[in-house]
């Protein structure tokens, strides 16, 4: 008997010196091996499994998106683009930047004019209209989503929205912005990388003066706070990160108005986490929103002319804006961090409206633009003048 306590006294002694705490230590189920038994040969009884806690170690996933901006296409740009046979192909004026676009994880552009169709009758400004095979051309370069809701999404009315949807689909590329109908607009569009899900959303100022078809709103987002407001709120509820597009300020304006900086602080409270800006048809700087809880918002106030034959050194330059996001998932939450914006400014190429092409101004020369050095730099220090992170890409 006296042995049995004493065995007893060192099962509680060693249950007080162990790292768990009483109740992880199932001791009334513990049996305790008789010292007889043992005496006799027999094999001891042996103690209960105890719960072992595993320390699960972080999961880190990154990926970059990068942001294009407005594929403008006048008349001369898509005739330039014309081959023999009647079809057109553009293809060729995205070689240099194709690299760029395709090294990253996921990519977005503004087709600022709508792509009806032959069928409906190319035309430019005011009322542009751009064929079909620009949509191959933005697949072909890496394009992953693209942003309809501009000024122009209504040049041509319902039918060439509806095409261009139509043309969207068949080629499997992802559309917000515009839609035919209401399911397809309350539909959020997301693209997964890396196991981060990004949510993509946009809207416009206006349609210059255009009249929205009574009854059909789906067939462009307008800028409106509580319907932004309650579409990123169902953005967030599927996905990691919500980007949204906005057609905004005013043209040819190089630095953001306040309209632009109001709306987009009211974007970074409702959550929005990249903002990506459209319009002005020249460059106006990146920014970070800092959030009360420690997170920040991405801004790209305007990310100028991509593609368009628009004259003027600042209406031929343009960008390839990006950021890095990564999302650490541990046993508690998970949390999505915005790092290392990055930039590489372009410049829209053409000679006598022929010959257009997109060139990373890094592999300029005075061929393509004499001076291209000093403007070059004189772009960088543009694009960093509300920050410093702002890295430019040469490779």
């Amino acid at each position: 008997m006296k042995k049995y306590f004493l065995l007893i006294a060192l099962c509680l002694s060693m249950v007080g010196c162990s790292q768990f705490s009483a109740p992880e230590l199932p001791i009334d189920n513990v049996p305790v091996a008789n010292a007889m038994e043992i005496e006799k040969g027999k094999e001891p009884l042996k103690p209960s499994t105890v719960k072992a806690y595993k320390i699960e170690k972080p999961v880190v996933t990154k990926a970059k998106l990068v942001a294009i901006g407005d594929i403008l296409l006048h008349q001369p740009v898509y005739s330039d683009a014309k081959t023999d046979d009647g079809t057109y192909d553009f293809t060729n004026m995205f070689e240099k930047v194709k690299p760029m676009i395709e090294s990253a994880d996921i990519a977005v552009a503004n087709q600022e004019t709508m792509i009806g169709g032959t069928e409906l009758g190319l035309s430019s400004y005011p009322l542009f209209n751009s064929p079909y095979e620009i949509g191959d051309a933005l697949k072909y370069a890496g394009i992953d989503i693209v942003t309809i809701a501009n000024n122009h999404t209504l040049d041509k009315g319902e039918k060439a929205i509806l095409n261009a949807i139509e043309y969207w689909d068949h080629i499997g590329m992802p559309y917000t912005g515009a839609f035919k109908s209401p399911e397809d607009r309350n539909t959020i569009r997301t693209v997964t990388k890396n196991d981060i899900t990004f949510s993509f959303l946009s809207y416009s100022y206006g349609t210059n003066g255009l009249p929205v078809p009574e009854g059909k709103p789906y067939l462009i987002n307008l800028i409106d706070l509580p319907l932004i407001e309650q579409d990123v709120k169902a953005a967030k509820a599927v996905s990691d990160v919500v980007v949204v597009s906005m057609h905004w300020g005013n043209e040819y304006e190089k630095t953001p108005n306040d309209t632009q900086i109001k709306l987009a602080n009211e974007l970074s409270q409702m959550g929005v986490d990249i903002i990506i800006g459209h319009h002005p048809h020249v460059l106006q700087p990146v920014d970070w929103i800092e959030r009360p809880d420690g997170t920040r918002t991405f801004v790209m106030y305007s990310l100028g002319n991509f593609l368009s034959s628009q004259e003027g050194l600042e209406r031929m330059t343009g960008g390839i804006g990006g950021v890095e996001i990564t999302k650490v998932v541990n046993s508690e939450e998970t949390v999505i961090l915005l790092d290392h914006p990055s930039f590489v400014p372009t410049y829209g190429y053409y000679k006598n409206k022929r010959d257009f092409e997109v060139i990373p101004m890094h592999l300029l020369t005075d061929s393509y633009l004499p001076g291209h050095q000093l403007h070059y730099e004189n772009t960088q220090k543009h694009m960093n003048a509300y920050t410093n992170e702002l890295t430019f890409i040469e490779k």
